[in-house]
């Protein structure tokens, strides 16, 4: 486990900041718990302390009526403090409970509402089997949190404070030597505690590794299937493993020397108690029923105290657990709505892109003094090679990622200035490989217009040419479709996410080769869709088949992040330029020859039947 990894955790003040501002929002819930405990601790002193009557007039008064009468009313005065002790225990409980599972579900909301809103690049970034493990345990971190303050930690306070002054004022020694050994056993708990703390942390950051590398390995197991890669798998799984092993055994054993060093303590202070008492007996200073006191309250203590133990072992892991999801509550958004953000307006649907400058990292600029005019409602493609920025340019349009260079404006807006939300429902986006919900075919398309009605949606299904394998379904536009649409072919996914891109109907629509999936025959019903698609809209095309746009009316040749040509099919073909070479190579005016690296366009359709005169393609 690197040291990077270790570090990405929470501070405390930190993470009671985030429990706190839930739990503020029920005072009232919160004061009867705190009544309830303080019933509770009053309820358990007193019982004794009548008990200690109880036992001194049994050993210091013959049997007689009036010692009987006595004694019962003692019997009646427990009875009654056990009553209210019982009552204070349901009043804490129900009011715990309702308190924590409303302030879980709260956590729960207000996490996912953090966490989606992080940016495309912190997604990609983090494994999603260890952000998902991340929110459910930080929600059920905070019932142990919290059941170890309110049930344990505090009462155990009020209890101990209230034995050590009941004893003190029965003999100042007894009351002093408790209060000493109670300091000095808090303070090795403490000391203890926050040694055991970052090796609790490291297992924990261990358990969330081993859930996030079986997450990764399972989401990818067609490819572990077609690689053959299933011994290397599992070392690299055994070898996450071992390394939890290694953490849970250091923290196994940490706290095997914390209970020892625990169980001398409750030696000393047994052992030390009882000699004063024998001693202050012995001189006529206690009575038979004080040893009574001295011995309920001890175990009452010590019963109270090693439970702090066991509740600071699971507190520290709950810490750890729920530091893990503070510490991404705690990271800014990296893209966010300036302030006082207006909603875009779209009016002619004119996209400006002006000196832009980006890089992922200072190793490698993607995109070098950029300047780029869409008018609205023209049809632009981009080509080039691998590298060259095509899906950059777009990912920025949908600020995916953000600009510290230049600027990209609609209609005369600067895209940083409005928000997020209006800006992506002002755009269609039809990635080259779409991902589904699981859930049904129905709500996949809708998602498009999520206010859309059944009859919209099968519209815009029989307009992307999706509606026919639908029908043929057994459960039709309820079927789901797995995680991630795995259980449509690709060009089926392809169709469904055109089909959702109708039925959102936005003025500016981007195009990632979104007929790279289909075979011929979808293909040339979907250029149909498309054409309807397109009409009337701002166009980008990311194109890598130089086939499908040809009748574009401008085209975009990029290359090293830079615009290298545009204009018309023909009229790019009428140079020597990148165009003509890209466009030679596809229509086998290469044919047995070797492509030049730099040529390569990033797909594994450039086949045999591509040596054969490109299709002209339906689009307008």
């Amino acid at each position: 486990m690197t040291d990077a990894y270790v570090k990405k955790l929470a501070s405390a003040k930190q993470v009671f900041r985030v429990y706190y501002r839930h739990v503020a929002k029920y005072p009232f819930l919160v004061l009867l718990i705190a009544f309830g405990s303080i019933g509770i601790q009053v309820t358990d002193l007193a019982a004794p302390w009548f008990l200690r009557q109880f036992f001194n007039l049994l050993a210091t008064q013959s049997p007689n009526t009036q010692t009987v009468s006595q004694l019962l009313g003692i019997i009646v005065t427990v009875a009654g403090i056990w009553v209210l002790n019982w009552a204070s225990h349901r009043v804490q409980e129900f009011s715990n409970q309702k308190m924590e599972a409303q302030v879980m579900t709260d956590l729960f909301s207000s996490a996912f509402k953090y966490l989606i809103g992080h940016s495309y690049n912190f997604f990609i970034s983090n494994f999603a089997g260890s952000l998902t493990h991340r929110v459910t345990k930080f929600a059920r971190a905070f019932e142990v949190m919290f059941d170890s303050i309110a049930l344990q930690f505090f009462p155990t306070s009020l209890f101990v404070v209230g034995a050590i002054s009941i004893l003190y004022l029965r003999n100042h020694s007894l009351g002093i030597a408790l209060g000493i050994w109670s300091i000095l056993f808090v303070a090795f708990q403490v000391f203890a505690s926050k040694r055991r703390q970052p090796i609790r942390a490291a297992r924990s950051l261990a358990d969330t590794r081993v859930t996030g590398t079986l997450a990764d390995a399972i989401s990818n197991h067609p490819t572990i299937m077609l690689f053959s890669g299933a011994s290397h798998e599992h070392k690299l799984f055994s070898a996450v493993v071992e390394v939890w092993r290694k953490a849970t055994t250091r923290s196994w054993f940490t706290d095997s020397w914390i209970w020892a060093g625990l169980g001398i303590f409750m030696i000393v202070i047994e052992v030390g108690l009882l000699w004063g008492a024998t001693i202050y007996w012995g001189r006529g200073l206690l009575s038979i029923g004080d040893f009574v006191l001295i011995q309920a309250y001890l175990m009452t203590t010590f019963d109270r105290l090693l439970n702090i133990n066991r509740e600071l072992r699971r507190f520290n892991d709950a810490f750890a657990d729920s530091s893990e999801m503070v510490y991404i509550m705690e990271q800014e958004h990296e893209i966010k709505d300036a302030p006082n953000a207006r909603a875009l307006s779209v009016q002619k649907g004119e996209i400006s892109f002006n000196h832009i400058n980006f890089s992922f990292n200072a190793n490698r600029q993607i995109l070098k003094n950029l300047n780029l005019v869409i008018r609205g409602g023209e049809l632009v493609a981009l080509v080039g090679p691998s590298g060259a920025g095509k899906s950059t340019v777009t990912k920025l349009l949908l600020r995916m990622f953000d600009i510290k260079d230049g600027g990209i404006s609609i209609d005369g807006q600067n895209i940083a200035s409005v928000t997020q939300d209006s800006l992506r429902d002002a755009i269609s986006h039809v990635p080259q490989e779409p991902v589904l919900f699981h859930r049904s075919l129905l709500e996949n398309i809708r998602y498009g217009r999520r206010s859309a009605t059944d009859e919209e949606v099968i519209e815009a299904s029989k307009k992307a040419h999706c509606h026919e394998f639908i029908s043929n379904l057994n459960q039709g536009y309820g079927t789901f479709v797995g995680e991630r649409g795995v259980k449509l072919s690709g060009g089926e996914r392809q169709r469904v996410a055109i089909a959702r891109a109708i039925l959102k109907d936005s003025p500016i629509l981007v195009l990632d080769e979104a007929t790279s999936s289909l075979d011929s025959e979808s293909e040339s019903l979907i250029q149909d869709a498309l054409q309807t698609l397109m009409k009337d809209k701002t166009v980008i095309v990311i194109a890598h088949r130089l086939s499908t746009i040809m009748k574009m009316d401008r085209i975009i040749v990029l290359e090293g992040g830079q615009i290298i040509a545009e204009g018309t099919h023909s009229e790019l073909l009428e140079g020597k330029g990148l165009y003509q070479k890209l466009w030679q190579i596809q229509a086998g005016g290469f044919a047995g020859e070797s492509v030049p690296e730099e040529l390569d366009l990033e797909e594994d359709n450039i086949e045999d039947k591509e040596k054969e005169p490109p299709k002209v393609p339906k689009m307008k």
